[in-house]
Formats: C-alpha cells, structure tokens, sequence
C-alpha cells in the first residue's frame, strides 16, 4: 500500500479516471451497436454523427487508438452510405 500522501491522492484519481473512461468506451460501444442494428434512414445518419464525434471524443482522449477510431469510423461509413443508398 502507498505510504504518502501524492502517492494515495494519486489512486483515488486513477480509479476515477478510469472509470470515466469506461463508462464513456460503453456508450460509445452501445451506440455504435444500435447504429449496426438500425435501417432507418434518416435515424442512422443521425447516429452515424453521434458515434462519430464520441469515437473522435475518445481517440482525443487516448481512451483508445486514434487509429481504431479511425478504423471504425471508416467501416460504419461504408455501413451508413449503403443504408442510406
């Protein structure tokens, strides 16, 4: 166990952090399963904005790669221009 007192400060903000950086990776997992699953038209390309900005969120934020965000964007694109064609 940590002996001083940055060293326990230091714990308590790391257990935070990661778990806001969960949550925010869940949502954004959700989201990106409800946009795989929908066919409306018009609900997708909303959704398609949403997740986008959250991926873009995240990469930002070094929760995950920038090029997995990158990777996903991409694929959800192709995804979204075949509903919407």
């Amino acid at each position: 166990m940590a002996n001083h007192k940055s060293a326990l400060k230091r714990i308590r903000s790391n257990e935070a952090k990661r778990l806001r950086n969960r949550y925010q990776h869940k949502s954004t997992r959700t989201l990106i399963k409800k946009l795989r699953l929908t066919t409306d038209k018009s609900v997708v390309v909303e959704l398609f904005k949403q997740v986008s900005s959250s991926l873009d969120k995240l990469a930002k934020k070094n929760i995950i790669h920038k090029n997995k965000a990158a990777n996903q964007k991409s694929k959800l694109a192709k995804l979204v221009n075949k509903v919407a064609a």
